[in-house]
């Protein structure tokens, strides 16, 4: 660089002027940038002139040397809540009066054209790098507080479900919780990481906290989501001293939902997690009822098909032959044939000494 450029970019980082019209131009073209504390502008421009002193002193590539103040301007702006297009829109018309004020202060020092066009094309190269530093900053600092905004999200969530432990107002406070609040929990049968920020992105427009929690994405709503291509199942509202028993209850509906998709009420899947709770007891009874039953057998597991379908409609053999688009007559030879080989009630001659509701269950188990 010649000692002329030099000279000419000194002179620009000194000139108090220089510097306030850049902010100026920032701050009135991006509204973002403008709720930031002026000073806060001033001194980012400060060093990122002072960088460009040394970067244009030493030469070489644009993308070579130090670039710590541009790093440092996009990780604040990321930390302060600007967007990526409201800084831009900053660095992009205070990149535009740089270049124009260096023009007329060059032109004021009687700096013959072709000196003021190799410093142009200098300070442009280097505006340029400084861009693409912004933006990797900025990118670099959002990433990482997006994995520790979900960090304490998570550790928070595993609190509130496993432990039992509310935290105090300021930690749900930060969360977008309220103490007082209640709250649908929602758990997620999605384990893969990557599959779990999809989701939880989703699930945004319902609000809430999401996380994983026991390797499972779960979270809690203020408003029950409706639509999922995953299984989720979903709690009534819950206060927030319950959720510790809620969230148990919902991983137990989930595993009793196993192959379902979509929104699950928890309150829906009430008798499948009730009965879920005893797998030993499930065994025992299987193994009396369905003893003389024929695992290999095409024709059995067609009878107990068709016994479950029946159970599933309340009885009736016309809804049930419907189902299965097959004649009425063939559903009750099937379920005549299970109840010879079995001793499976289906309700049809009723036990006064229990009710008639406890032995469909029963029987449908």
């Amino acid at each position: 660089m010649s000692t002329l450029v030099r000279q000419m970019l000194e002179a620009v980082a000194a000139d108090d002027k220089v510097v306030e019209r850049v902010v100026e131009a920032a701050r009135d073209n991006s509204p973002e940038v403008a709720r930031l504390p002026a000073a806060e502008n001033r001194r980012h421009i400060a060093f990122l002139l002072a960088e460009g002193i040394s970067h244009l002193e030493r030469g070489g590539s644009p993308d070579d040397g130090d670039f710590s103040a541009a790093l440092a301007l996009g990780a604040d702006r990321a930390a302060q809540g600007v967007s990526m297009a409201g800084l831009l829109r900053g660095v992009h018309a205070g990149r535009t009066e740089l270049i124009r004020a260096s023009v007329e202060l060059a032109r004021s020092l009687g700096v013959d054209d072709g000196t003021i066009l190799d410093f142009m094309i200098d300070v442009d190269r280097y505006v340029g790098a400084v861009e693409r530093h912004i933006i990797s900053g900025y990118h670099t600092a959002e990433l990482q507080l997006s994995r520790t905004a979900r960090d304490m999200n998570a550790l928070l969530l595993r609190r509130l479900l496993v432990s039992g432990d509310v935290p105090d107002a300021s930690e749900l406070t930060r969360a977008g919780l309220r103490a007082d609040g209640r709250y649908h929990c929602v758990v997620s049968a999605v384990t893969d990481p990557s599959h779990a920020r999809t989701l939880e992105q989703r699930l945004q427009p319902f609000g809430g906290v999401y996380g994983l929690v026991e390797g499972r994405l779960a979270g809690l709503t203020h408003a029950a989501p409706t639509w999922s291509d995953d299984l989720l199942v979903v709690s009534p509202a819950t206060a927030l001293k319950s959720l510790r028993t809620t969230y148990s209850m919902c991983t137990q509906a989930l595993a009793a939902a196993r192959g379902a998709t979509g929104v699950r009420p928890l309150t829906d899947l009430a008798g499948e997690t009730a009965l879920a709770a005893f797998p030993a007891l499930a065994g025992t009874l299987a193994d009396s009822l369905l003893g003389q039953l024929d695992p290999k057998s095409t024709f059995h597991h067609e009878m107990v098909a068709t016994a479950l379908c029946y159970l599933d409609n309340g009885g009736r053999l016309s809804a049930t032959a419907s189902a299965l688009h097959i004649h009425a007559n063939t559903v009750r030879y099937r379920l005549d044939r299970l109840v010879e080989l079995t001793d499976v009630d289906l309700g049809d001659t009723p036990d006064a000494r229990r009710s008639h509701v406890l032995t469909t269950l029963h029987t449908w188990w």
